[in-house]
């Protein structure tokens, strides 16, 4: 079979440290073009809109989506219309309705629409699933707290309207938990932290429950320096469960039970690649619905004006 003429709107960060080493590596995929306001890849075509971009490389047959979600929902409507596959960095949209609408676009244009949740390909995420499967859970506690400064410096549309602000780690967390939980949860309660300066929240502490009356508690926040903070820790029957930094480690009462190379965006291509092939999409919108429940319900606190 033929490799899958990709292409690649948005060429950032994420695209040359992660995207372009793990398509690299995929026979099953060719890249053959780009398309972005600024930046290029060396030896292939580009293009500084995805439009012109489409109507110049008819052989294109997926395009993988890395702008900021406020801008995602009309390239990827112009690229489905076109028939082209679609892979959609996290989040995969600033709104639920828009991509709700992308996934009914898909299925009637016959393509393959991927809401891509790449921290769900964690190495230790299935052996934390597959414990939790095992035992019963008494109490859930997320920990996911960074430096702003370091991952984002002066990107300006995560702070903004859309832009989702601490939930764009904070939603990798709810990733792994609506992956890893055998039964839904849902929020109870949420403090959302704005500086005054901002559209989008610094700090989130959320409480949820699920139907049994589970207790989750996650605390998101953006102000961490020194070490960085990405654990999930379960109190359970079996012992206390520790999915930490970001997903990389599974630890059982202190006990390293699995650690392994990070592998999560090779994953996100295969996944990509076998969807397309198999004919179907995949879009599971829970992490999203959390971010918009947490919105709907929480209280907001407003707290001093952040600087990069």
């Amino acid at each position: 079979m033929s490799p899958i003429n990709l292409a690649i709107v948005g060429v950032g960060k994420i695209v040359r440290d992660q995207h372009l080493p793990s398509v690299a590596k995929n026979p099953d995929f060719e890249l053959v073009a780009t398309a972005s306001r600024h930046g290029t890849v060396e030896g292939v075509k580009s293009y500084t809109t995805i439009e012109a971009m489409l109507d110049a490389e008819p052989s294109i047959d997926a395009v993988s989506l890395c702008m900021p979600p406020q801008y995602r929902y009309e390239a990827a409507y112009k690229a489905l219309v076109a028939g082209k596959h679609v892979f959609l960095e996290k989040p995969p949209g600033a709104t639920l309705s828009e991509v709700a609408d992308l996934e009914a676009l898909a299925n009637k244009q016959g393509a393959s629409l991927f809401a891509s949740w790449h921290s769900r390909y964690a190495p230790g995420v299935e052996a934390a699933k597959a414990f939790l499967a095992s035992t019963t859970i008494k109490s859930v506690h997320v920990i996911w707290k960074e430096d702003v400064r370091h991952w984002h410096p002066n990107q300006e549309w995560i702070w903004q309207a859309g832009g989702l602000g601490v939930f764009d780690p904070g939603i990798n967390a709810l990733s792994i938990v609506t992956h890893i939980l055998p039964r839904p949860i849902f929020i109870t309660e949420a403090v959302l932290e704005f500086p005054e300066n901002r559209d989008a929240p610094i700090a989130a502490d959320i409480r949820f429950r699920n139907a049994d009356g589970l207790p989750v508690h996650a605390e998101f926040d953006w102000r961490q320096t020194g070490k960085q903070s990405w654990d999930i820790v379960a109190e359970t029957a079996a012992g206390q469960m520790v999915l930490a930094e970001g997903g990389a480690k599974l630890l059982i009462d202190g006990a390293l039970r699995f650690s392994e190379p990070e592998q999560e965006y090779p994953s996100l291509y295969r996944r990509f690649a076998e969807i397309i092939k198999a004919g179907k999409s995949d879009v599971d919108l829970a992490p999203l619905r959390h971010v918009a429940d947490a919105f709907m319900l929480g209280k907001r606190k407003f707290v001093d004006a952040f600087h990069d």
